[in-house]
Protein backbone atom coordinates (compact mmCIF):
# COMPACT_ATOMS: atom_id res chain seq x y z
CA UNK A 1 0.00 0.00 0.00
CA UNK A 2 1.36 3.57 -0.83
CA UNK A 3 0.66 6.08 1.01
CA UNK A 4 -1.00 8.81 -1.76
CA UNK A 5 -1.58 7.73 -5.07
CA UNK A 6 -1.80 10.89 -7.53
CA UNK A 7 -3.74 10.38 -11.19
CA UNK A 8 -2.33 12.41 -13.26
CA UNK A 9 1.51 13.49 -14.42
CA UNK A 10 0.53 16.55 -15.79
CA UNK A 11 2.05 19.85 -14.45
CA UNK A 12 -0.13 19.90 -11.03
CA UNK A 13 -0.03 16.18 -10.71
CA UNK A 14 4.15 16.39 -11.05
CA UNK A 15 4.19 19.43 -8.60
CA UNK A 16 2.44 17.75 -5.94
CA UNK A 17 4.41 14.62 -6.23
CA UNK A 18 7.83 16.46 -5.86
CA UNK A 19 6.25 18.56 -3.04
CA UNK A 20 5.22 15.30 -1.21
CA UNK A 21 8.44 13.86 -1.54
CA UNK A 22 9.28 16.10 0.72
CA UNK A 23 7.90 13.96 3.77
CA UNK A 24 8.83 10.30 4.46
CA UNK A 25 5.86 8.51 3.01
CA UNK A 26 5.26 6.57 -0.13
CA UNK A 27 3.65 8.34 -3.28
CA UNK A 28 2.80 6.80 -6.91
CA UNK A 29 1.65 8.65 -9.95
CA UNK A 30 -0.04 7.30 -12.40
CA UNK A 31 -0.88 8.11 -15.88
CA UNK A 32 -3.24 7.39 -18.52
CA UNK A 33 -0.84 8.30 -21.26
CA UNK A 34 2.59 7.32 -22.27
CA UNK A 35 4.79 10.15 -20.47
CA UNK A 36 4.14 13.18 -18.40
CA UNK A 37 3.01 15.89 -19.98
CA UNK A 38 0.77 14.46 -22.59
CA UNK A 39 -2.44 16.89 -21.52
CA UNK A 40 -3.21 20.32 -20.92
CA UNK A 41 0.14 21.05 -19.73
CA UNK A 42 1.72 20.93 -22.95
CA UNK A 43 -0.74 22.43 -25.05
CA UNK A 44 -0.92 25.89 -24.18
CA UNK A 45 0.82 29.36 -24.34
CA UNK A 46 3.71 28.76 -21.83
CA UNK A 47 2.90 31.90 -19.93
CA UNK A 48 3.77 32.94 -16.53
CA UNK A 49 0.93 35.01 -15.49
CA UNK A 50 1.39 37.88 -13.50
CA UNK A 51 -1.97 38.02 -11.98
CA UNK A 52 -4.08 40.84 -12.01
CA UNK A 53 -6.59 39.10 -14.57
CA UNK A 54 -7.73 36.63 -11.45
CA UNK A 55 -11.10 37.77 -9.20
CA UNK A 56 -9.94 39.52 -6.02
CA UNK A 57 -10.30 36.66 -3.62
CA UNK A 58 -10.60 33.45 -5.50
CA UNK A 59 -7.89 30.79 -5.39
CA UNK A 60 -6.91 31.09 -8.76
CA UNK A 61 -6.23 34.56 -8.15
CA UNK A 62 -4.54 33.80 -4.69
CA UNK A 63 -2.31 30.33 -6.24
CA UNK A 64 -1.69 32.83 -9.35
CA UNK A 65 0.41 35.14 -7.44
CA UNK A 66 2.40 32.43 -5.17
CA UNK A 67 3.15 30.74 -8.13
CA UNK A 68 4.43 33.41 -9.74
CA UNK A 69 7.27 34.40 -7.40
CA UNK A 70 7.54 30.49 -6.41
CA UNK A 71 8.08 29.64 -10.15
CA UNK A 72 11.31 32.05 -10.95
CA UNK A 73 12.85 30.02 -7.19
CA UNK A 74 12.26 26.85 -8.37
CA UNK A 75 13.92 27.27 -12.03
CA UNK A 76 17.07 27.53 -10.03
CA UNK A 77 16.65 24.41 -8.18
CA UNK A 78 15.34 22.19 -10.90
CA UNK A 79 16.94 24.03 -13.80
CA UNK A 80 13.90 24.60 -16.68
CA UNK A 81 13.89 27.62 -18.85
CA UNK A 82 11.87 30.62 -17.55
CA UNK A 83 12.06 34.48 -18.50
CA UNK A 84 10.99 37.35 -16.76
CA UNK A 85 10.50 39.54 -20.15
CA UNK A 86 6.97 41.25 -18.74
CA UNK A 87 3.65 41.44 -20.04
CA UNK A 88 1.65 43.97 -21.60
CA UNK A 89 -2.04 44.71 -21.52
CA UNK A 90 -2.83 46.34 -24.88
CA UNK A 91 -5.67 48.79 -25.08
CA UNK A 92 -6.73 49.87 -28.28
CA UNK A 93 -9.07 52.39 -27.92
CA UNK A 94 -9.70 55.61 -25.97
CA UNK A 95 -13.00 54.40 -24.84
CA UNK A 96 -11.94 51.28 -22.99
CA UNK A 97 -9.28 53.31 -20.62
CA UNK A 98 -11.65 52.19 -17.78
CA UNK A 99 -11.72 48.63 -18.62
CA UNK A 100 -7.71 48.99 -18.23
CA UNK A 101 -8.01 51.10 -14.75
CA UNK A 102 -10.17 48.33 -13.63
CA UNK A 103 -7.64 46.04 -14.50
CA UNK A 104 -5.29 47.71 -12.44
CA UNK A 105 -6.98 47.72 -9.69
CA UNK A 106 -7.48 44.02 -9.44
CA UNK A 107 -4.31 43.57 -10.05
CA UNK A 108 -3.58 45.84 -6.80
CA UNK A 109 -6.36 44.13 -5.21
CA UNK A 110 -4.53 40.69 -5.94
CA UNK A 111 -1.17 41.22 -4.43
CA UNK A 112 0.67 41.82 -8.15
CA UNK A 113 3.60 43.69 -7.49
CA UNK A 114 5.12 47.34 -9.70
CA UNK A 115 1.90 46.95 -12.05
CA UNK A 116 2.20 50.57 -14.22
CA UNK A 117 -0.30 52.14 -16.89
CA UNK A 118 2.25 53.55 -19.35
CA UNK A 119 0.91 55.69 -22.29
CA UNK A 120 1.17 55.17 -26.22
CA UNK A 121 5.08 56.26 -26.17
CA UNK A 122 6.32 54.69 -23.32
CA UNK A 123 4.59 51.61 -25.26
CA UNK A 124 6.20 52.06 -28.25
CA UNK A 125 9.66 52.02 -26.03
CA UNK A 126 8.80 48.69 -24.76
CA UNK A 127 7.33 47.20 -28.10
CA UNK A 128 8.08 49.08 -31.69
CA UNK A 129 5.62 46.63 -33.32
CA UNK A 130 2.45 47.40 -31.06
CA UNK A 131 -0.56 48.28 -33.45
CA UNK A 132 -0.91 51.70 -34.62
CA UNK A 133 -4.22 51.99 -32.57
CA UNK A 134 -2.70 51.09 -29.11
CA UNK A 135 -3.04 54.28 -27.04
CA UNK A 136 -2.12 52.58 -23.64
CA UNK A 137 -1.13 49.56 -21.75
CA UNK A 138 -1.29 47.62 -17.84
CA UNK A 139 2.86 46.64 -17.73
CA UNK A 140 3.19 43.86 -15.29
CA UNK A 141 7.32 43.29 -15.12
CA UNK A 142 6.43 39.87 -13.75
CA UNK A 143 4.91 38.50 -15.86
CA UNK A 144 7.38 36.04 -17.61
CA UNK A 145 7.45 33.03 -20.41
CA UNK A 146 8.42 29.38 -19.15
CA UNK A 147 8.65 26.07 -21.10
CA UNK A 148 5.89 23.94 -20.16
CA UNK A 149 7.42 20.90 -21.08
CA UNK A 150 11.03 21.44 -19.22
CA UNK A 151 8.58 22.61 -15.93
CA UNK A 152 6.64 19.37 -16.20
CA UNK A 153 10.14 16.85 -16.71
CA UNK A 154 12.23 18.62 -14.03
CA UNK A 155 9.32 17.99 -11.47
CA UNK A 156 8.98 14.89 -12.09
CA UNK A 157 12.83 13.75 -12.82
CA UNK A 158 12.94 15.52 -9.14
CA UNK A 159 10.32 13.60 -7.47
CA UNK A 160 11.15 10.46 -8.76
CA UNK A 161 15.12 10.82 -7.39
CA UNK A 162 13.37 11.80 -4.46
CA UNK A 163 10.98 8.49 -4.30
CA UNK A 164 8.24 8.73 -5.89
CA UNK A 165 6.98 6.03 -8.75
CA UNK A 166 5.58 6.76 -11.74
CA UNK A 167 3.05 4.28 -13.96
CA UNK A 168 2.31 5.14 -17.52
CA UNK A 169 -0.27 4.19 -19.92
CA UNK A 170 -2.80 3.51 -16.91
CA UNK A 171 -6.02 5.44 -17.56
CA UNK A 172 -7.89 5.20 -13.86
CA UNK A 173 -11.44 3.07 -14.63
CA UNK A 174 -12.44 3.15 -10.54
CA UNK A 175 -11.17 4.04 -6.83
CA UNK A 176 -13.03 2.18 -4.29
CA UNK A 177 -12.78 1.91 -0.51
CA UNK A 178 -10.70 -0.98 1.23
CA UNK A 179 -9.60 -1.43 4.61
CA UNK A 180 -7.34 1.41 5.61
CA UNK A 181 -7.79 3.19 2.67
CA UNK A 182 -8.62 3.09 -1.08
CA UNK A 183 -7.93 0.99 -4.21
CA UNK A 184 -7.12 2.41 -7.26
CA UNK A 185 -7.96 0.52 -10.84
CA UNK A 186 -5.27 2.04 -13.32
CA UNK A 187 -5.02 0.00 -16.39
CA UNK A 188 -4.57 -3.63 -15.42
CA UNK A 189 -3.36 -2.99 -11.91
CA UNK A 190 -4.99 -2.53 -8.55
CA UNK A 191 -3.21 0.09 -6.61
CA UNK A 192 -4.27 0.40 -2.40
CA UNK A 193 -3.17 4.16 -1.24
CA UNK A 194 -4.14 5.99 2.07
CA UNK A 195 -5.18 8.87 0.30
CA UNK A 196 -5.75 9.41 -3.43
CA UNK A 197 -5.31 12.85 -5.44
CA UNK A 198 -7.15 13.88 -8.26
CA UNK A 199 -5.20 15.78 -10.67
CA UNK A 200 -6.36 14.54 -14.06
CA UNK A 201 -7.15 17.32 -16.47
CA UNK A 202 -9.99 17.76 -17.98
CA UNK A 203 -10.89 13.98 -17.10
CA UNK A 204 -10.93 15.35 -13.64
CA UNK A 205 -14.45 15.74 -13.24
CA UNK A 206 -14.80 12.05 -13.40
CA UNK A 207 -12.50 11.08 -11.39
CA UNK A 208 -14.66 13.69 -8.28
CA UNK A 209 -17.90 11.83 -9.52
CA UNK A 210 -16.33 9.15 -8.62
CA UNK A 211 -15.03 10.24 -5.19
CA UNK A 212 -18.67 11.80 -4.89
CA UNK A 213 -19.76 8.33 -4.53
CA UNK A 214 -17.82 7.29 -1.65
CA UNK A 215 -18.70 10.47 0.26
CA UNK A 216 -20.79 9.91 3.36
CA UNK A 217 -21.14 12.68 6.50
CA UNK A 218 -18.66 15.31 6.82
CA UNK A 219 -16.10 14.82 8.50
CA UNK A 220 -15.60 17.61 11.11
CA UNK A 221 -12.71 19.17 13.21
CA UNK A 222 -9.70 18.99 10.16
CA UNK A 223 -7.91 22.37 9.56
CA UNK A 224 -7.95 21.00 5.24
CA UNK A 225 -10.26 22.98 2.87
CA UNK A 226 -12.97 20.96 1.21
CA UNK A 227 -14.71 21.09 -1.66
CA UNK A 228 -18.17 19.64 -2.31
CA UNK A 229 -19.46 16.13 -2.88
CA UNK A 230 -22.14 17.65 -5.88
CA UNK A 231 -21.05 16.26 -9.24
CA UNK A 232 -18.75 18.23 -11.20
CA UNK A 233 -18.76 19.05 -14.82
CA UNK A 234 -15.30 20.14 -16.86
CA UNK A 235 -16.05 21.57 -20.32
CA UNK A 236 -13.17 20.97 -22.37
CA UNK A 237 -12.23 24.32 -23.62
CA UNK A 238 -10.12 24.61 -26.97
CA UNK A 239 -7.64 27.00 -27.91
CA UNK A 240 -5.61 27.04 -31.49
CA UNK A 241 -2.57 28.79 -31.90
CA UNK A 242 0.18 29.25 -34.27
CA UNK A 243 3.59 28.63 -33.22
CA UNK A 244 6.42 30.84 -36.43
CA UNK A 245 10.28 30.33 -36.63
CA UNK A 246 13.06 31.54 -34.68
CA UNK A 247 13.33 33.99 -38.17
CA UNK A 248 9.86 35.69 -35.84
CA UNK A 249 10.72 35.57 -32.33
CA UNK A 250 12.15 38.88 -31.75
CA UNK A 251 8.99 40.50 -33.44
CA UNK A 252 8.42 41.25 -29.82
CA UNK A 253 9.97 41.10 -26.90
CA UNK A 254 7.62 40.90 -23.90
CA UNK A 255 3.78 39.03 -24.03
CA UNK A 256 1.31 41.05 -25.48
CA UNK A 257 -2.22 40.73 -24.34
CA UNK A 258 -5.37 42.61 -25.53
CA UNK A 259 -7.67 43.69 -23.73
CA UNK A 260 -11.11 42.39 -23.22
CA UNK A 261 -13.44 44.22 -25.22
CA UNK A 262 -17.01 44.06 -26.99
CA UNK A 263 -14.94 42.46 -29.85
CA UNK A 264 -13.83 39.69 -27.73
CA UNK A 265 -10.74 38.85 -25.47
CA UNK A 266 -7.97 38.44 -28.05
CA UNK A 267 -5.48 36.56 -28.54
CA UNK A 268 -1.53 36.94 -27.64
CA UNK A 269 1.32 37.61 -28.99
CA UNK A 270 4.92 36.14 -27.17
CA UNK A 271 8.03 34.92 -27.44
CA UNK A 272 8.51 31.34 -26.66
CA UNK A 273 12.01 30.52 -24.24
CA UNK A 274 12.84 28.27 -27.65
CA UNK A 275 13.00 31.58 -29.49
CA UNK A 276 10.18 31.05 -31.68
CA UNK A 277 6.96 33.55 -31.57
CA UNK A 278 3.44 32.01 -30.56
CA UNK A 279 0.33 33.39 -31.45
CA UNK A 280 -3.09 32.55 -29.98
CA UNK A 281 -5.29 31.03 -28.71
CA UNK A 282 -8.93 30.95 -29.11
CA UNK A 283 -11.39 29.80 -26.43
CA UNK A 284 -14.26 27.42 -28.08
CA UNK A 285 -16.50 25.27 -25.95
CA UNK A 286 -16.32 21.67 -27.30
CA UNK A 287 -18.07 18.12 -26.05
CA UNK A 288 -14.83 15.64 -26.95
CA UNK A 289 -11.78 15.46 -24.15
CA UNK A 290 -9.75 14.36 -27.27
CA UNK A 291 -10.47 17.30 -29.92
CA UNK A 292 -7.27 19.10 -30.44
CA UNK A 293 -7.08 19.33 -33.74
CA UNK A 294 -6.89 22.57 -35.08
CA UNK A 295 -10.05 24.22 -36.99
CA UNK A 296 -9.79 26.50 -40.29
CA UNK A 297 -12.30 28.85 -38.89
CA UNK A 298 -10.08 28.50 -35.24
CA UNK A 299 -6.76 29.25 -37.19
CA UNK A 300 -8.82 32.28 -39.19
CA UNK A 301 -9.74 33.84 -36.03
CA UNK A 302 -6.08 34.00 -34.51
CA UNK A 303 -5.02 35.21 -37.65
CA UNK A 304 -7.85 38.35 -37.76
CA UNK A 305 -7.29 39.43 -33.67
CA UNK A 306 -3.85 39.25 -33.48
CA UNK A 307 -3.41 41.93 -35.59
CA UNK A 308 -5.51 44.40 -33.23
CA UNK A 309 -2.40 44.61 -30.98
CA UNK A 310 0.26 43.84 -32.68
CA UNK A 311 1.30 44.66 -36.36
CA UNK A 312 2.66 42.78 -39.13
CA UNK A 313 2.78 39.47 -37.54
CA UNK A 314 5.25 37.46 -39.87
CA UNK A 315 2.58 34.54 -40.42
CA UNK A 316 4.44 33.25 -43.30
CA UNK A 317 6.61 32.01 -40.89
CA UNK A 318 4.54 29.11 -39.51
CA UNK A 319 5.73 26.17 -38.80
CA UNK A 320 2.85 24.45 -37.04
CA UNK A 321 -0.16 24.97 -35.65
CA UNK A 322 -1.84 22.82 -32.13
CA UNK A 323 -4.63 23.17 -30.09
CA UNK A 324 -4.73 22.36 -26.96
CA UNK A 325 -7.36 22.14 -24.28
CA UNK A 326 -8.20 23.73 -21.02
CA UNK A 327 -10.72 22.06 -18.17
CA UNK A 328 -12.93 24.85 -17.60
CA UNK A 329 -15.99 24.74 -14.93
CA UNK A 330 -18.65 27.07 -14.89
CA UNK A 331 -17.95 28.79 -11.51
CA UNK A 332 -14.56 29.63 -13.27
CA UNK A 333 -12.00 28.94 -10.09
CA UNK A 334 -9.87 25.66 -8.90
CA UNK A 335 -11.63 23.15 -7.54
CA UNK A 336 -9.06 21.54 -4.50
CA UNK A 337 -9.57 20.56 -1.45
CA UNK A 338 -10.73 17.22 0.46
CA UNK A 339 -13.42 15.88 -0.99
CA UNK A 340 -16.64 16.41 2.26
CA UNK A 341 -17.37 12.97 3.60
CA UNK A 342 -14.22 11.65 2.04
CA UNK A 343 -11.30 11.99 4.41
CA UNK A 344 -8.35 11.16 2.10
CA UNK A 345 -9.69 11.67 -1.26
CA UNK A 346 -8.14 15.00 -2.86
CA UNK A 347 -9.58 17.05 -5.64
CA UNK A 348 -6.84 19.16 -7.92
CA UNK A 349 -9.71 19.77 -10.66
CA UNK A 350 -11.00 22.36 -13.10
CA UNK A 351 -7.10 23.78 -13.48
CA UNK A 352 -7.04 25.58 -16.73
CA UNK A 353 -5.29 29.02 -17.07
CA UNK A 354 -3.36 30.51 -15.08
CA UNK A 355 -2.88 26.58 -14.08
CA UNK A 356 0.61 26.53 -15.35
CA UNK A 357 1.42 29.64 -13.41
CA UNK A 358 -0.40 28.53 -10.38
CA UNK A 359 1.42 24.94 -10.88
CA UNK A 360 4.44 25.58 -7.74
CA UNK A 361 1.87 27.09 -5.12
CA UNK A 362 -0.97 23.93 -5.95
CA UNK A 363 1.85 21.67 -5.26
CA UNK A 364 2.59 23.14 -2.03
CA UNK A 365 -1.24 23.65 -0.94
CA UNK A 366 -2.49 19.75 -1.69
CA UNK A 367 0.90 18.02 -0.56
CA UNK A 368 -0.05 20.43 2.81
CA UNK A 369 -3.67 19.15 3.18
CA UNK A 370 -2.53 15.33 2.22
CA UNK A 371 0.25 15.80 4.89
CA UNK A 372 -2.28 17.03 7.64
CA UNK A 373 -4.91 14.33 7.17
CA UNK A 374 -2.01 11.47 7.03
CA UNK A 375 -0.37 13.16 10.13
CA UNK A 376 3.01 13.01 7.55
CA UNK A 377 6.44 14.53 8.78
CA UNK A 378 8.99 15.72 6.76
CA UNK A 379 11.93 13.80 6.02
CA UNK A 380 15.45 14.31 8.02
CA UNK A 381 17.70 17.35 6.76
CA UNK A 382 19.23 16.35 4.19
CA UNK A 383 17.41 13.30 3.23
CA UNK A 384 15.30 14.94 0.17
CA UNK A 385 17.20 16.90 -2.23
CA UNK A 386 15.06 19.77 -4.04
CA UNK A 387 17.64 20.27 -7.12
CA UNK A 388 17.60 18.24 -10.54
CA UNK A 389 20.58 18.15 -12.68
CA UNK A 390 19.80 20.57 -15.86
CA UNK A 391 20.10 19.92 -19.30
CA UNK A 392 22.52 20.57 -22.16
CA UNK A 393 21.03 23.09 -24.22
CA UNK A 394 23.78 23.33 -27.61
CA UNK A 395 21.73 26.91 -28.36
CA UNK A 396 23.04 28.65 -25.85
CA UNK A 397 26.03 26.69 -25.60
CA UNK A 398 29.61 28.78 -26.70
CA UNK A 399 31.33 26.76 -29.25
CA UNK A 400 34.22 26.72 -26.43
CA UNK A 401 32.20 25.17 -23.78
CA UNK A 402 30.62 22.95 -27.20
CA UNK A 403 34.08 21.77 -27.58
CA UNK A 404 35.24 20.67 -23.92
CA UNK A 405 31.76 18.66 -23.95
CA UNK A 406 32.79 16.81 -26.80
CA UNK A 407 36.26 16.49 -25.66
CA UNK A 408 34.16 14.62 -22.59
CA UNK A 409 31.60 12.75 -24.96
CA UNK A 410 31.85 12.89 -28.44
CA UNK A 411 28.58 12.06 -28.87
CA UNK A 412 27.81 16.03 -28.52
CA UNK A 413 29.22 16.22 -31.91
CA UNK A 414 27.26 14.10 -33.72
CA UNK A 415 24.16 16.67 -34.35
CA UNK A 416 20.70 14.37 -35.18
CA UNK A 417 18.26 17.60 -35.02
CA UNK A 418 20.04 20.32 -37.12
CA UNK A 419 17.36 22.78 -36.52
CA UNK A 420 17.36 22.75 -33.14
CA UNK A 421 20.61 21.64 -32.36
CA UNK A 422 20.23 18.45 -30.63
CA UNK A 423 22.87 16.19 -30.05
CA UNK A 424 22.85 12.03 -30.01
CA UNK A 425 24.26 12.97 -26.70
CA UNK A 426 20.70 15.00 -25.04
CA UNK A 427 18.89 12.04 -26.87
CA UNK A 428 20.57 9.48 -25.01
CA UNK A 429 20.55 11.38 -21.84
CA UNK A 430 16.73 12.03 -22.12
CA UNK A 431 16.38 8.21 -22.56
CA UNK A 432 18.20 7.24 -19.25
CA UNK A 433 16.55 10.01 -16.72
CA UNK A 434 13.77 8.48 -14.84
CA UNK A 435 10.98 8.99 -15.81
CA UNK A 436 12.35 7.86 -19.46
CA UNK A 437 11.91 9.00 -22.72
CA UNK A 438 10.43 6.32 -24.82
CA UNK A 439 8.73 8.01 -27.19
CA UNK A 440 9.51 10.58 -29.96
CA UNK A 441 7.41 13.31 -28.23
CA UNK A 442 8.89 12.19 -24.98
CA UNK A 443 12.49 12.74 -26.12
CA UNK A 444 10.83 16.36 -27.90
CA UNK A 445 9.94 17.62 -24.45
CA UNK A 446 13.13 16.82 -23.13
CA UNK A 447 15.37 18.10 -26.03
CA UNK A 448 13.06 20.26 -28.45
CA UNK A 449 14.21 17.50 -31.11
CA UNK A 450 11.71 17.68 -33.65
CA UNK A 451 10.46 20.57 -32.45
CA UNK A 452 12.11 23.04 -35.32
CA UNK A 453 11.84 24.32 -38.98
CA UNK A 454 11.16 21.11 -40.84
CA UNK A 455 9.31 19.53 -38.27
CA UNK A 456 10.92 16.17 -37.35
CA UNK A 457 11.37 15.73 -41.25
CA UNK A 458 15.52 14.89 -41.29
CA UNK A 459 16.06 13.57 -37.46
CA UNK A 460 13.13 11.35 -36.91
CA UNK A 461 14.20 8.20 -38.34
CA UNK A 462 17.67 8.92 -36.45
CA UNK A 463 16.12 9.60 -33.47
CA UNK A 464 14.47 6.13 -33.96
CA UNK A 465 17.64 4.31 -34.59
CA UNK A 466 19.12 5.82 -31.35
CA UNK A 467 15.97 4.52 -29.19
CA UNK A 468 16.13 1.00 -30.90
CA UNK A 469 19.80 1.06 -29.75
CA UNK A 470 19.35 2.02 -26.33
CA UNK A 471 16.21 0.36 -25.43
CA UNK A 472 17.05 -2.65 -27.02
CA UNK A 473 13.81 -2.66 -29.27
CA UNK A 474 13.14 -2.98 -32.71
CA UNK A 475 11.61 -0.05 -34.74
CA UNK A 476 7.75 -1.21 -35.15
CA UNK A 477 7.86 -0.92 -31.01
CA UNK A 478 8.69 2.48 -31.30
CA UNK A 479 5.83 5.18 -30.90
CA UNK A 480 5.43 8.41 -31.58
CA UNK A 481 3.32 9.12 -28.16
CA UNK A 482 2.46 5.56 -26.98
CA UNK A 483 0.24 2.36 -27.81
CA UNK A 484 -1.41 3.23 -31.28
CA UNK A 485 1.07 5.65 -33.09
CA UNK A 486 3.41 3.41 -34.07
CA UNK A 487 5.05 4.44 -37.14
CA UNK A 488 6.50 1.39 -38.86
CA UNK A 489 4.88 -1.64 -39.48
CA UNK A 490 7.10 -3.73 -41.42
CA UNK A 491 10.08 -3.69 -43.64
CA UNK A 492 9.97 -4.03 -47.36
CA UNK A 493 12.64 -6.97 -47.45
CA UNK A 494 10.59 -8.56 -45.19
CA UNK A 495 7.41 -7.96 -47.78
CA UNK A 496 9.34 -8.82 -50.81
CA UNK A 497 10.57 -12.13 -49.85
CA UNK A 498 7.48 -14.04 -48.02
CA UNK A 499 6.00 -16.85 -49.77
CA UNK A 500 3.26 -15.91 -52.67
CA UNK A 501 1.31 -18.26 -50.80
CA UNK A 502 1.17 -16.07 -47.65
CA UNK A 503 0.01 -12.98 -49.44
CA UNK A 504 -3.60 -12.08 -49.72
CA UNK A 505 -5.80 -12.64 -52.38
CA UNK A 506 -4.81 -9.85 -55.08
CA UNK A 507 -1.49 -8.78 -54.02
CA UNK A 508 1.37 -8.84 -55.66
CA UNK A 509 5.45 -9.88 -55.00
Amino acid sequence: MYDVVIVGAGVSGCAIARELARYDCSVCVVEREEDVCCGTSKANSAIVHAGFDADPGSLMAKLNVEGNRLMYEWAKELNFAVLPIGSLVVCVSEADMAGLEMLYKRGVMNGVPDLRIIDRKELLELEPNVSDTAVAALWAPTGGIVDPFGLTVALAENAAANGVEFRFNAPVSDVRRIDGGFEVVAGDERIAARAVVNAAGVYADELHNCFAGLAGAPDAGQDIPTVSAEPLRIVPRKGEYYLLDTTAGQHVRHTVFMLPTSMGKGVLVSPTVHGNLIVGPTAKDVESKEATNTTAQGLAEVVSKCSLTVKDVPLREVITTFAGLRAHQEKHDFVIGEMEGAPGLFDCAAIESPGLTSAPAIGVMVSGMVARRLQLSHKPEGAFDPTRPGVVNLMATSFDEWDQLCRENPQYGNIICRCCRVSEAQIVDAIHRKPQATSLDAIKRRTSATMGRCQGGFCTPKIMEIIERELGVSADQITKRGPGSELVVGTNKDRITQPAASLKGGEEL
